[in-house]
Formats: C-alpha cells, structure tokens, sequence
C-alpha cells in the first residue's frame, strides 16, 4: 500500500493533526512519508509571493521526503472559503486527473503518501465531485479523524458509513479531543469502538495553543507505524 486518505468528520476537527503524527510515526520507523493537501484554502503569501498554507507547511515539517510544492499541494487559494468556491472566485476548474499524477509522483519517491482531504468527506471539489471522489480516484484506504465533542457519535457513523459506501476500505481511526470539556468522553470512544467497523487507532489528548503538542502525538500515535506498514 502506498498511501492512505486521511477524512474528518467535519472541519477543525484535527486532520492536520493527525497526519503530522503519523507522518512522524511512520518515519520513525524508517519508512520514507510525505504528506499531501491536494487542495488548500486559507492561505497566505510569504515574502515571496507564493501561497503558503499551515497545514502544507505542518505536513513538510513532519515528513522525511521532501517534495516540490507543486506535487504536495496542487491547489491553493486565499480565501478562507471551501475550497471549490475559491476554486471558483479564482477562475480554476480542480482537476481530479491533474491530482492523481501529482499524487502518482509523490508516491513514486516515498513508501507512504498520506493525502489529507480538506474539510469533511463529502466536502465538494465542484458541482459534481467531492472529497470522497478524489479519495476513490486515488484508490486509497481511509482514516477517519474523529472531533470528539457533543454530536460526534452521528457524525462519526454517518462518515464511517459513507466510506464504506464508497467501497474504499476504513483502515481505522482517529480520535481527536477538541473539547476538554466533553462530558462522558470514555463512554463515547467506548460506543464508536463497538460501532465503527475499523480500529481506533490512537487518542490524541485536547492541547492549547500555548502547549507544544508534538510528544503528545507521537505517544499516542506512534504505535500505529508498524500496524500500518504491514
């Protein structure tokens, strides 16, 4: 396998997250990962002029491949919008055969891509094409970031679902404590345990802005490289 799709139930809800700490799971284990935002909005321009984006620049900090730009993140826009109405105000059609050879390019100078969506797993692309269109085109298995806060429980099943639907395989996923305050917290992991057809693989604990979360990620997630190296 040379890849897996990373999904939320929602947006904000941690997928960059995530992704970084398995992307520095798995080059622990010596595996050779880049991750890829096939498309951002949200950006901002450097000193340079060019569109940089935190989740890109997150997931090059945690990577062991260092790839172009252009293959790790195709499409980025500046307003924060979803992505196909920047796509849109920016005169751009996102080309899902333009993102399957960058993602083919990447994956041929690393042993695992992680590609995370942007927004949730039906979040649109166009008209007629979402995430989960990409996600199938790129024929990859798929890990489900959880927001764990109230309402999750029906937006977790409805993704797992959907996935499911799509025929790509739930490989696991990840629950994600954006609320500290959530209550019955352990009670709610314990029902999507017994209610998502695919492992949990890792809580990462609720942190500030002011707390440097990377060891908190790397001990939680960091198990999960020889599982998904198999």
């Amino acid at each position: 396998m040379s890849g897996y799709f990373i999904t939320g139930t929602d947006t904000e809800v941690g997928k960059t997250v995530a992704t970084c700490a398995l992307l520095r799971a798995l080059a622990r284990s010596g595996q050779r990962v880049v991750g890829m935002k096939p498309v951002a909005s949200g950006c901002v321009r450097n000193a340079q002029g060019e569109l940089d984006n935190e989740d890109v620049l997150a997931h090059a900090a945690a990577s062991s491949v260092q790839a172009a730009r252009a293959l790790t993140n195709p499409y980025a826009f500046e307003p924060p919008i979803s992505p196909h109405l920047a796509a849109a105000e920016a005169g751009v059609r996102l080309d899902l055969d333009l993102l399957a050879t960058r993602y083919h390019a990447l994956a041929a100078s690393a042993d695992i891509v992680l590609v995370e969506g942007a927004g949730g797993w039906l979040a649109p692309l166009d008209e007629q094409h979402s995430m989960a269109d990409l996600a199938v085109r790129l024929g990859l298995p798929v890990i489900l970031v959880v927001g764990m806060r109230l309402g999750c429980l029906n937006h977790a099943l409805l993704t797992a679902r959907a996935i499911m639907a799509s025929g790509l395989p739930l490989a696991g996923w990840v629950a994600n404590c954006v609320d500290p305050a959530m209550r019955a917290r352990e009670a709610n992991l314990a029902y999507l345990d017994s209610h998502i057809p695919a492992p949990r693989l890792g809580v990462i604990p609720y942190f500030s802005l002011e707390q440097k979360p990377e060891s908190n990620q790397e001990q939680m997630l960091g198990f999960v490289a020889e599982m998904l190296t198999k």
